[in-house]
């Protein structure tokens, strides 16, 4: 009996410990998986110094001449409505610009692996070219298909081209500040937002459209050349090949991620195509004077990638990302309120602010989706190729709204809604990363 006794007991803790083993190992796994979610160090990141920051220039100034001439559609909208194109309507003249927005963000699905294969440089220079020849022939067009073909097509592929890469470069050099230098460099976009419209509005009346057009061109080139002379990848794959996998794509943070993508772009730029024109039809601001709305949206939009960036780097990005893209759903469900001066300033600045972290910050709150950096770029691409469908409709769809007894009311609820979906998957995102607790 206590040969027996002894050997029950003996079982028992065999698998008291055999449960207990696997136990510590499921536990173990978990947080693996969890340590996988997190950005994978990099201990020879120099998160600082000359060459370093030299990248975020190149970045800033990608920035400026990619989002930066996608931010300055405005302009072009309110000019192709009362003149150039006066016999279409405004939906027909938003997709020109939907369609460069689109091209911009669907090329990244083959920029972004191309870049993770190592190859930078030409990406950059056929970006440049493109971008160029495409601004140098929107200067000699005069009917809706060649505005079509040269600023919609054109220009925006030669974005999209370089447009990933200039996301993807950054982390390479920076983990302790990636927020801060992402947020610098996406500023670029908001400047050249500010000072393309400018240069156009100015201009135009002296050297007329063409001559007005060439000298945005002739900018976009001097710059990119500056960029060509001083951005450099730090690393390169080891001849690996990049593959989609289901890994890769089928990972439930980065879903949700990307759901955020499509309703938030979506949304997300309809203020900057329609501020000025709602200015002037409400009778608020004269026509030369409105056109500043859209200097002051994105003027707003460059502090709001800059100082909600520096707070990501303490706090996290998806703990910005998220009160920021829910801020800019409310002030533009209050657009249609603003029926004076000071309100269309206000509701200017404040939705410039807020929604300027939509780009500043998908970036950095994807590195932290995406463990291995060597396949950061592709997962970039994947985002905004996606993301690429809700940019091609949302304007035009606006665009349609006013057609309807509502006008602009349908539009900022259009506008407040889809922002307030894309808040929504935020929050999946870092509840399936993170947990739900705050």
């Amino acid at each position: 009996m206590e040969d027996q006794d002894h050997t029950k007991t003996a079982g028992v803790a065999v698998i008291q410990r055999t449960t207990t083993e696997s136990t510590l190992q499921t536990e173990k796994a978990a947080a693996i998986t969890f340590q996988e979610a997190l950005p994978a160090p990099d201990e020879h990141a120099p998160n600082g110094g000359l060459t370093a920051w030299l990248q975020v220039s190149g970045s800033f100034v990608l920035f400026m001449n990619s989002w930066g001439t996608i931010n300055s559609y405005g302009v072009f909208e309110t000019y192709y409505v009362s003149i150039n194109l006066s016999n279409k309507s405004s939906s027909d003249i938003a997709w020109i610009g939907s369609t460069q927005a689109f091209l911009l963000l669907v090329v990244g699905i083959i920029s972004g692996p191309v870049f993770d294969l190592g190859v930078f440089r030409p990406l950059l220079i056929s970006g440049s070219v493109v971008l160029v020849l495409g601004l140098v022939f929107t200067s000699l067009c005069h009917e809706y298909w060649q505005f079509m073909l040269a600023q919609g097509i054109m220009t925006g592929i030669g974005c999209g081209l370089f447009f990933v890469p200039s996301v993807a470069v950054i982390p390479q050099y920076f983990t302790t500040r990636r927020s801060f230098a992402l947020g610098i460099a996406a500023s670029g976009s908001s400047v050249g937002g500010v000072i393309y419209p400018i240069i156009f509005h100015k201009l135009r009346p002296l050297l007329g459209f063409g001559w007005a057009v060439r000298v945005v061109a002739l900018i976009v080139l001097v710059t990119q050349g500056y960029v060509l002379a001083v951005m450099r990848v730090r690393t390169r794959p080891a001849g690996k090949k990049i593959r989609l996998t289901r890994e890769l794509v089928m990972y439930p943070p980065f879903l949700a991620f990307i759901g955020f993508g499509v309703f938030a772009f979506m949304g997300a730029y309809i203020p900057f195509y329609y501020m000025e024109g709602f200015s002037i039809l409400k009778g608020i601001y004269s026509f030369d004077v409105s056109f500043y709305m859209l200097s002051v949206l994105n003027g707003a939009s460059t502090f709001g990638r800059l100082l909600p960036n520096i707070l990501a780097d303490r706090v996290g990005p998806f703990n910005v990302l998220l009160p920021c893209i829910f801020a800019a759903s409310i002030v533009a469900f209050c657009w249609v309120a603003a029926a004076t001066k000071p309100g269309v300033v206000a509701i200017s600045v404040l939705y410039g602010f807020f929604s300027g972290s939509i780009i500043s910050l998908a970036a950095p709150c994807l590195a932290v989706i995406t463990p291995d950096i060597s396949v950061l770029g592709t997962r970039i691409g994947i985002l905004f190729a996606v993301a690429s469908v809700g940019l091609l409709i949302g304007t035009p769809v606006a665009g349609e709204l006013l057609k309807t007894g509502m006008e602009f009311k349908a539009v900022a609820v259009f506008c407040g809604g889809t922002l307030a979906v894309a808040c929504g998957f935020v929050g999946v995102a870092r509840g399936l990363l993170r947990g739900w607790r705050v």
